[in-house]
């Protein structure tokens, strides 16, 4: 099956930096779009970042200009690097990819959340 392993949350200082990273691994799995997703308490669950096998970026605005997505394609790694960090980026930190498994149909997976609490 499946699995999707993120690192790299933590506490951070308002202005600091965190980066995050995510390695998905499957038998006979291949990958495509990959991104990051979070979640704050008592809000859904809301779209960060993605970046698709060939490099296509897209961010929410709350995230342009102060994160970056980046992917190991070979490794099947997705890295989101954090940057200028406001206390409103506090939220368990979700990675999401499309796998599909050989002669199969793609479907969605996600990890297990990584959480980051930047304070003022």
């Amino acid at each position: 099956q499946v699995q999707l392993v993120e690192s790299g949350g933590g506490l951070v200082q308002a202005g600091g930096s965190l980066r995050l990273s995510c390695a998905a691994s499957g038998t006979m799995f291949s990958f495509d779009a990959m991104g990051w997703y979070r979640q704050a308490p008592g809000k859904q669950r809301e779209l960060v970042a993605t970046i698709s096998r060939g490099g296509s970026t897209d961010y929410a605005n709350s995230a342009k200009g102060r994160y970056t997505i980046s992917r190991d394609g070979a490794k099947n790694t997705v890295f989101l690097q954090m940057d200028s960090l406001k206390p409103e980026d506090t939220a368990v930190y979700y990675c999401s990819a499309r796998g599909t498994k050989l002669g199969g149909v793609g479907n969605d997976y996600w990890g297990q959340g990584t959480q980051v609490t930047v304070s003022s």
